[in-house]
């Protein structure tokens, strides 16, 4: 009898385990509070206005104290910076008043702006900064000709560490209503600009569920690293920009299953069998983090699809011409 007591206790103990890991998951946040989007917005008649808003915000990061006041001074551009909360950070790369092509740069889980130019846990080639300056470079150097600018977006709350806020989307969905209104700013201030948008982890889902109010001007979306983009096949996504996607055999993000209930989950991931995009080879990335490292076959597949080249984007499988679509 004493067993049965000890199989009913133990199966009663898993049951409420199950049940308060699904209210977990499943119950949607509450209303989220901080700030709303940032407050740049294009002047197409004021070729100055950029630069007033460089130099502004790094007087803003030089009195915020380290790690803001050591970026001051360096040159750097930044577009919008605030430190309350989790911050928020938008740096260009690149002479964007001048821009005929222009990336947005969306990162993901864990992301701060105290962390923005040296990664979570000091990885740096997981920071956006850092990651914004690879694509910038090795870009330049592809098309040195090219007028570009690489934009590192941190223009949301990102979830703060792999958990529930990062299994849902509600953070995703008040970043995806910012990202759109940012590359709509964009776009009246560039108007003839080629945009390519890049989500990395979370950063994909804010990108997919932006798809469908993207401006035009925007033509490619790429995700690395993507849990789902928040639809079950690009399709769902109604936009015209062409959908490309990349991921290591060795990320642990290939461990988590793709699905989509009560709004917990990201749906199918873009690089399934059978989702209808553009699939690219990303040889050399060894984890979640290294998609926009220096040598990867990655970066090199996303250069040329920022540049354009698509016939020169390698696939999985490393033979040349365009990635295999996978619908």
């Amino acid at each position: 009898m004493r067993w049965c007591w000890r199989a009913l206790s133990a199966a009663s103990v898993a049951t409420v385990i199950l049940l308060s890991l699904a209210l977990l998951l499943f119950t949607p946040g509450a209303a989220l509070a901080g700030q709303s989007g940032l407050t740049w917005h294009p002047d197409p008649d004021d070729p100055s206005a950029l630069t007033r808003m460089y130099d502004a915000n790094q007087r803003t990061m030089q009195a915020a104290g380290a790690p803001y006041s050591k970026w001051a001074g360096q040159g750097r551009q930044f577009l919008a910076f605030d430190p309350r909360g989790n911050g928020r950070v938008v740096e260009v790369f690149g002479d964007l008043g001048a821009a005929d092509r222009i990336v947005v740069l969306v990162p993901g889980v864990a992301t701060r702006a105290d962390n923005f130019s040296s990664g979570l846990g000091d990885v740096r080639d997981r920071a956006p900064a850092v990651q914004a300056r690879a694509l910038y470079d090795a870009a330049h150097a592809a098309a040195p000709g090219q007028h570009l600018a690489v934009i590192a977006w941190l223009g949301y709350d990102a979830p703060q560490g792999v958990g529930r806020s990062a299994a849902r989307e509600e953070l995703a969905r008040a970043g995806a209503t910012f990202l759109d209104g940012f590359a709509k700013d964009l776009a009246t201030m560039r108007p003839n600009a080629r945009m390519t948008v890049i989500g990395h982890s979370y950063g994909s889902v804010v990108a997919g569920l932006a798809a469908a109010e993207l401006p035009s001007q925007v033509k490619d979306l790429v995700v690395v690293g993507s849990p789902g983009m928040g639809v079950s096949r690009a399709a769902d996504l109604h936009t015209s920009a062409r959908l490309w996607a990349g991921q290591s055999t060795r990320d642990w993000i290939d461990w988590l299953p793709g699905f989509q209930v009560w709004g917990a989950g990201h749906g199918t991931m873009p690089t399934t069998p059978g989702f209808g995009d553009r699939v690219f080879g990303t040889r050399g990335v060894t984890d979640h983090d290294h998609y926009l490292a220096p040598g990867t076959q990655s970066l090199g597949n996303i250069v040329e699809i920022v540049l354009g080249h698509d016939s020169s984007v390698t696939g999985p499988d490393f033979t040349a011409g365009p990635g295999q679509a996978s619908g």
